[in-house]
């Protein structure tokens, strides 16, 4: 045989061998990559589902804006359309620009229709009218608040304590009522001279 030929065969056959020694040698790091990203979310603690700093935000067909913000959520186990949250604030600003804001202590937010449930220590401000309550539901898709549990309505010229509390939060149109229909809704009248 010719050396020249004996020279070309080794080199190819060398050429051949790194090949498949990088190739086989690469494949195995990237079996490896996989195996520790399964591994991190095999490691993943599924049974807490605390979100810190939760911002939601939306607007409708109209252009009403609903913002909502919490300083810790938990998406619910069961459900992961719900999320559970703590010191929550939210504002509705409507497309006239008219705002509604919202505090509480604890609610309950499903991402797919934006409805929230405010629970504990509900504070709402609209214009120079403030409600104090323990419980507030809210859907952007039936336009409306209903606040009930404790209910305090309050205003420049008046304080008012009801059982519920229903606003259309686009006509402004407002219902307020007691359960027992023997009951009425209190309501004191503030003087501006400071005699009640």
């Amino acid at each position: 045989m010719n050396k020249g030929l004996i020279i070309k065969l080794l080199i190819g056959f060398f050429i051949i061998f790194f090949i498949f020694f990088f190739y086989f040698k690469l494949e195995k790091k990237e079996e490896k990559v996989s195996v520790v990203e399964q591994s991190v979310v095999e490691n993943l603690d599924t049974t807490t589902n605390i979100i810190s700093d939760v911002n939601y935000s939306s607007k409708d067909a109209k252009g009403n804006e609903y913002i909502l913000y919490a300083s810790q959520g938990q998406v619910d186990i069961n459900d992961s359309k719900i999320i559970f949250l703590t010191k929550v604030k939210a504002s509705i600003n409507m497309f006239d620009g008219e705002k509604i804001k919202i505090k509480s202590d604890y609610g309950k937010y499903n991402i797919d229709n934006n409805d929230t449930i405010f629970s504990k220590n509900v504070s709402i401000n609209y214009k120079v009218n403030k409600i104090n309550s323990d419980y507030v539901d809210f859907s952007l898709t039936r336009n409306s608040l209903i606040i009930s549990k404790n209910v305090v309505y309050s205003n420049q010229k008046n304080i008012l304590k009801a059982d519920v509390v229903e606003i259309d939060i686009m006509s402004k149109n407002t219902k307020i009522f007691m359960y027992d229909e023997k009951k009425k809704v209190k309501i004191k009248s503030i003087n501006i001279y400071g005699n009640n």
